[in-house]
């Protein structure tokens, strides 16, 4: 009796899961046609999915069966879709990048952290939230905020506000840097390290480079899986500083899920483009699928933009956060200008 009613109920979350992850294929599709309009292709694809996302959690909002999906495609095919984006790099592009690319994404790192940390707490946020918020401004987005998350003991709400701040910040960076990228006197080599050193999501990034072209996307991709990396030891010395902060609490292990696993898949397959495995074609359709993949992600991010629970605790730390990502802009240009240029 119990098994014949756990039966729809099971197939009711599958069909979910799936309608989720169709609703963020269709915009992803629609965003791709859109993109082939004059006034929209400097846009680009994964810039329009993002917003054709939070537009249709406005219109129609997001049904709850729905949510898994969407998650699913704003983290699962996102990271899939950057593994696949290896393809588009030659290996030998890491080592030609130098030690600047990794001083200048450090540099934003501990700025970044700080700077939006300070800012959070002095307009009068909460600390966790402050706290989620510079880590997702100054690393990797939500996938700092989701990593970081566990050690703070932050709770849903926090974790959900903080990745909606930076869903928003992203968005309105990305459209700012593609717009503007004509204005800023910048090779396409320069301007990919510049977005991918400073925005706040891997896919972010690429959609912003996408205005400077190949070189650009593979240079963004680079500067910003090298503040991924930075993941690792930000979140070990978050912990530890928040341990020391709660005398009386046991010593806890760091959890491996801190650890970007998606940076090997990458270089995985960047070095498999670098020696020639893969046959040209077969290299192209590949990094032609990883852009759905990651328009995907960008329409599962507009999803989760819930802008009713923003604007109830969102605001303080939105303002730490575009004030800081427009500090963060600035050093990033002139660090670009005087280690790259």
């Amino acid at each position: 009796m119990e098994e014949a009613i756990e039966r729809p109920i099971k197939q009711n979350i599958n069909l979910g899961w799936i309608k989720g992850i169709g609703v963020t294929l269709l915009l992803a599709a629609a965003a791709k046609y859109l993109s082939g309009f004059p006034l929209l292709s400097i846009l680009g694809q994964l810039v329009i999915a993002l917003v054709l996302g939070m537009a249709w959690r406005a219109v129609f909002g997001v049904k709850e069966a729905l949510i898994p999906g969407v998650s699913f495609s704003s983290k699962k095919l996102l990271r899939a879709g950057i593994i696949l984006l290896g393809m588009r790099l030659n290996i030998a592009d890491i080592y030609s990048a130098g030690w600047s690319v990794l001083a200048i994404s450090i540099i934003h790192v501990v700025f970044a952290l700080f700077v939006v940390y300070w800012l959070a707490r002095w307009l009068g946020a909460e600390k966790k939230l402050s706290l989620l918020t510079a880590c997702g401004t100054g690393i990797c987005g939500a996938a700092a905020i989701a990593a970081i998350s566990p050690q703070l003991k932050a709770s849903d709400d926090e974790t959900a506000i903080s990745a909606a701040v930076i869903a928003v910040l992203g968005t309105l960076f990305t459209l700012t840097y593609t717009l503007i990228y004509s204005l800023l006197n910048l090779s396409p080599a320069e301007y990919g390290i510049f977005s991918g050193s400073t925005l706040h999501e891997v896919a972010h990034a690429v959609a912003a480079a996408a205005a400077g072209g190949g070189q650009a996307v593979d240079n963004a991709v680079l500067a910003k899986l090298t503040r991924v990396a930075l993941l690792v030891p930000a979140a070990i010395v978050i912990g530890l500083i928040m341990q020391k902060g709660e005398p009386g609490t046991g010593r806890q292990k760091v959890s491996l899920s801190i650890v970007p696993w998606f940076i090997f898949g990458f270089l995985a397959m960047s070095g498999l483009n670098t020696l020639g495995v893969v046959p040209e074609a077969a290299a192209k359709t590949m990094v032609e699928i990883s852009y759905l993949l990651i328009a995907m992600a960008m329409a599962g991010l507009g999803l989760n933009v819930n802008v009713k629970t923003f604007r109830t605790l969102g605001l303080k730390p939105f303002i730490a956060g575009l004030i800081g990502s427009i500090l963060l802009s600035v050093l990033g240009y002139m660090l670009v200008k005087l280690l790259i240029g």
